[in-house]
């Protein structure tokens, strides 16, 4: 029994000691998730207000394409009426109740055009949803890389204030030792004050890239994210010609062709006014007064329009407006495949600045390394040490921004050619 007591007595402060921790960390602030390009695209394609917005355009014209269908089939109409007559020798009270129905026999073509066009509007309104995506994601990545730029950046500045730092103490120490001029710990202080300056600048910058993230992704504008992604990547140069073939499928191409077979329609419709209009009705009519009269009916009506000017020429208009839409697919394609030119240019140009960032780089933290030395030591000046640090910060955040440009013109490509991904791009 004393020995239980005794193992209580060890355990329960241990155990309480435990909780505590636990409730401790519990009650830590809780740092940002980690997020990568792919959840970033899925979280912008749930909260996007104008993806939202594309996607409710499709269900409302999905539902105008089900409209299209209603003069395939009979129309029923009720009427009623009540009336008080007011007449010599006697006033008296009129009721009338009717019921029709009705169909549409031949039109000349003029519902089956409308039903037509109203497919096409509904494909059309698909690829601008495709299209929406394809914005969706390019602003996702250029927001999601952009901000981890941003972020390196702010990471070499803090290098960039501690080599400024560093230069100030060594031109401090020298001119107490009287083996320097003021003028070099002026030179230093100044290049120090502007290594502060550019790391609160870049602290802004990443915030800002950061709440543009957030706002593309339906988030707090104030969230940080840990983002999983970088900006180096190493794949072959696609094909022209396949990026070409791959840009002809956008949605912007398939958009004119649907407004081609439009325009087709559409001088349906205009030649349908050549025809008449043949319709069956079947109808009902009760009216009571002093006694109940029915009246039964069944018949085909034709309206033909034999003569109207304007028929004429809106025909001829609608055949003008084929060509008009002929000429706008070859504007399409035309822009397109210079767009495509262009962004794979930039795409290898891009490739090739990298390159040339990592030799500058290179070349800059030689040249710092040497004149820190030299300045150390007494052989070189302030000037050349302060410029030599100042190329060597430029050189790093010229590299970041390469590598930035580069997926960033890649981005660009796949968004023009329409593909989701270089890398998983057969060619």
């Amino acid at each position: 029994m004393n020995i239980l007591l005794q193992n209580l007595r060890i355990t329960l402060p241990v155990f309480f000691h435990v909780i505590a921790m636990a409730f401790s960390i519990l009650m830590l602030p809780r740092p940002g998730y980690s997020i990568n390009i792919d959840e970033a695209i899925s979280l912008a394609e749930r909260n996007l207000p104008s993806y939202k917005a594309a996607k409710l355009e499709v269900q409302s014209t999905e539902n105008l394409y089900k409209a299209s269908l209603s003069p395939y089939l009979p129309s029923l109409d009720t009427s009623t009426s009540q009336e008080y007559h007011d007449t010599t020798p006697e006033d008296f009270d009129l009721n009338t109740y009717d019921v029709t129905l009705s169909y549409l026999l031949f039109d000349g073509g003029r519902r089956k055009a409308n039903r037509n066009i109203a497919e096409l509007n509904l494909d059309i309104t698909r690829q601008e949803q495709d299209k929406n995506l394809l914005d969706l994601e390019f602003n996702v990545k250029s927001s999601f890389y952009t901000a981890i730029a941003r972020k390196e950046i702010l990471e070499q500045r803090k290098i960039q204030l501690e080599d400024a730092r560093k230069d100030h103490e060594v031109a401090q120490g020298r001119y107490k030792f009287g083996v320097a001029k003021l003028s070099d710990v002026l030179q230093a202080s100044v290049r120090l004050e502007q290594a502060r300056f550019k790391l609160v600048q870049a602290e802004g910058e990443l915030a800002i890239g950061l709440a543009n993230l957030n706002s593309l992704l339906g988030r707090d504008l104030n969230m940080v994210y840990d983002l999983d992604g970088r900006l180096s990547f190493e794949m072959a140069a696609p094909h022209l010609d396949l990026l070409s073939q791959a840009a002809l499928k956008r949605p912007e191409i398939k958009q004119a062709e649907d407004l081609l077979k439009i325009s087709k329609q559409n001088k349906s419709l205009e030649i349908s006014a050549f025809f008449p209009d043949i319709t069956a009705n079947t109808s009902y009519s009760r009216a009571d007064a002093d006694r109940a009269i029915d009246d039964r009916s069944v018949g085909i009506k034709a309206t033909w329009n034999i003569f109207e000017l304007g028929k004429f020429y809106r025909t001829k208009s609608a055949q003008l407006e084929i060509h008009v839409s002929e000429e706008n697919i070859n504007e399409t394609i035309r822009q397109l495949l210079l767009d495509v030119k262009r962004a794979y240019e930039d795409f290898l140009t891009a490739s090739k600045n990298i390159s040339v960032a990592q030799e500058q780089l290179a070349q800059a933290e030689q040249n710092y390394s040497q004149a820190f030395g030299e300045y150390k030591v007494g052989k070189g000046d302030i000037l050349s040490l302060v410029q030599a640090e100042s190329f060597l910060s430029t050189a790093r955040e010229q590299l970041t921004t390469s590598k930035l440009n580069h997926i960033l013109a890649k981005s660009l490509l796949e968004r023009i050619a329409g593909i989701d991904k270089l890398e998983s791009f057969q060619y």
